[in-house]
């Protein structure tokens, strides 16, 4: 009879592996271990192997991005639901920085590629509804439009996450997007407003934690 995994154990591993990178301690199958009162054993029992946590860490960080960007709740402006879901994208990379580290390794595969594909899909979604309001150009590319928006809360966050800009300059990110939408085809004024509010409305974590 299998025994019934504990997924606090799970969890455990995952989190003292994420504390190990951001201490700059080499994580290995014994050093992963230490302290925490499971074998070497668990690694295998819960993720088949140190391959397994890198996989489980990286699907955990999209995880913890899914339910971050589930608190931006659709408005009737899509530019701002746009602004909000790039301020909530940077949100979670300043709570979770261990992790957001290692989310986009490809060296590792995705338990479920498709949670990844969903961050983007989520931008997209907004920008088709920004096209039909009429805030953007018909020929507006929705993928590229929203892969660009991804690429500045992407760039901003890497580099005051887990780089070395200090934290005001996440402000910087109202100009970017404002001149990205606004060559889309919003006007200047409204499309200003629109990513102001937006990019106040994702929760902000605070320098000690999310």
């Amino acid at each position: 009879m299998a025994r019934t995994k504990d997924p606090a154990i799970r969890s455990l591993l995952i989190e003292r592996a994420a504390m190990m990178l951001r201490t700059r301690e080499p994580v290995t199958l014994r050093s992963v271990v230490a302290g925490t009162g499971v074998s070497t054993m668990a690694v295998y029992t819960y993720f088949g192997g140190m391959d397994g946590l890198w996989t489980a860490m990286r699907q955990e960080g999209f995880k913890g991005l899914a339910a971050r960007l589930d608190t931006v709740e659709p408005s009737a402006d899509p530019v701002r639901d746009l602004a909000a879901l790039g301020a909530a994208y940077v949100s979670h990379a300043l709570a979770a920085p261990d992790l957001y580290r290692i989310m986009f390794d490809a060296g590792f595969a995705l338990e479920d590629a498709k949670a990844a594909d969903e961050t983007l899909h989520r931008l997209v979604s907004a920008v088709e509804r920004a096209k039909s309001d009429g805030r953007f150009h018909d020929d507006t590319d929705p993928l590229t439009l929203a892969t660009q928006s991804w690429v500045i809360g992407h760039g901003l966050a890497s580099l005051v996450a887990t780089g070395p800009l200090p934290r005001h300059v996440l402000a910087q990110g109202v100009p970017m997007l404002t001149a990205l939408f606004t060559n889309s085809g919003d006007t200047a004024d409204g499309c200003r407003r629109s990513v102001e509010r937006g990019w106040r409305m994702a929760p902000a974590p605070t320098p000690d934690g999310p």
